[in-house]
């Protein structure tokens, strides 16, 4: 497992220089070392744009460009470079709007600040092992919201018959 880690090319996007700094030696530590960072959401675009990431992990609340409307404009910007790629949100004292605002703007976890070494690593795994499917319906575009798949019988909302 560890060598499917090893390889990842990770960005941190962050204002609290201290911060990233954190998230960054936690990922070295579990043995990632192309780690890049940014201190703001339109840098971090731009970066997406020079460089081909295997997953970003950004704050939600920053200044210029908050991480919602980042992994917004990463999933539907028509000048977007990466739209599938993995977006784990991290933020301290989440709201339940933060959370829904969240997933329903694309993003593949959610990481409550503290978190602990093991945590960012189970949310790494998670994302790499286990990639959710991505759909596209009219007001949404990211990975799959349902956690499971559920077997249904009987007749839809949509006035179809299930097998």
């Amino acid at each position: 497992m560890s060598e499917q880690i090893e390889n990842l090319k990770i960005l941190i996007v962050d204002e609290d220089q201290k911060l990233r700094a954190l998230t960054r030696d936690m990922l070295n530590s579990l043995g990632i070392m192309m780690v890049y960072t940014v201190g703001d959401g339109s840098r971090a675009y731009g970066e997406l744009r020079q460089r081909q990431y295997d997953i970003v992990i950004t704050e939600r609340r920053m200044e210029q460009l908050d991480g919602i409307d980042l992994t917004r404009m990463i999933r539907t910007g028509a000048d977007s470079p990466s739209p599938h790629v993995p977006i784990l949100m991290m933020t301290a004292a989440p709201s339940l709007n933060d959370v829904t605002g969240a997933r329903d703007a694309g993003v593949s976890e959610f990481l409550i600040k503290p978190f602990s070494i093991d945590g960012l690593k189970k949310r790494i795994v998670a994302t790499v092992r286990n990639p959710r499917n991505f759909i596209e319906i009219s007001d949404y575009f990211g990975p799959d919201r349902r956690r499971s798949v559920r077997q249904f019988t009987g007749e839809d909302l949509r006035g179809r018959k299930s097998d």
